[in-house]
Order: structure tokens, then sequence, then C-alpha cells
């Protein structure tokens, strides 16, 4: 089991990361699946902190949606204010299709979760009075 405090420094590191990922250009070759990457990194990191806080809870799970939704919304316009700071781009403009996306990739990973949800969930007997 991993203590509290490993799991907030790992969860810290990630961001840390993610962060300067989003802030660098994609190598050319990966440039025409930049939508695609944008689904898959939010369906992985929805995965990662559902699984490592081990989410039982439908109001965790959705806090969690929420969180990284408004992370890649700031991380957008974090890529666009990167430019003004900087006298080289380091990457493109705001972008409202990677928004969309990453909304994909969220909500694909909460189908995969709420059916693991209903499986893993026992069922209340209610016995009737015969």
């Amino acid at each position: 089991m991993i203590s509290k405090n490993v799991k907030i420094a790992l969860v810290f590191t990630v961001i840390i990361i993610s962060v300067y990922c989003f802030l660098i250009k994609l190598p050319f070759p990966l440039r025409k699946m930049d939508t695609q990457l944008h689904a898959i990194f939010y369906f992985s990191a929805a995965a990662f902190l559902n699984i490592l806080f081990y989410v039982k809870k439908l109001n965790t799970h959705f806090l969690i949606f929420g969180m990284l939704f408004l992370f890649s919304a700031l991380i957008e316009f974090a890529q666009e204010f990167s430019n003004t700071m900087v006298k080289k781009r380091i990457h493109g403009n705001f972008d409202p299709v990677d928004l969309k996306y990453n909304l994909v990739g969220l909500t694909l990973f909460s189908i995969v979760w709420f059916i693991y949800f209903l499986k893993s969930t026992p069922i209340n007997n209610v016995r009737t009075n015969e």
C-alpha cells in the first residue's frame, strides 16, 4: 500500500512533467495525431488518478473528472500565454478542439469506470413480504 504522502508527491511530480510537456511543441511526426494524443492523455490521467486513489465513490470520480478538465482548460490558456512570455514560439495557440478531445478522453474513461462501478457495487436485495 502506498502512503498518502507518496501518492501526493507522485501526483505533484506528474503534474509538473505534464505541464512541461504540454507547453512544448510536439515532434513533427506526432503533430497530425494531436487530438488523439489529447484524448489518450486525459483517459490515462483519469485512470491513473482513479486507480492511485482507489476511487469507489461517484462524487470522488466526478471531482477528479472536473479537476482534470479544469487542468486541461488552464493548460490551453497557459499555451497561449507562454507565446507572449517567450520570444520564440514554444507552442501553438489556445485550441478549443483540444478541449473537446480532452473531454472525449475523460468521458470515455468515465464510461469504463462507471461500468466497473456498477459491476463492483453490491446490489441490495430487497425482500418482499410474501
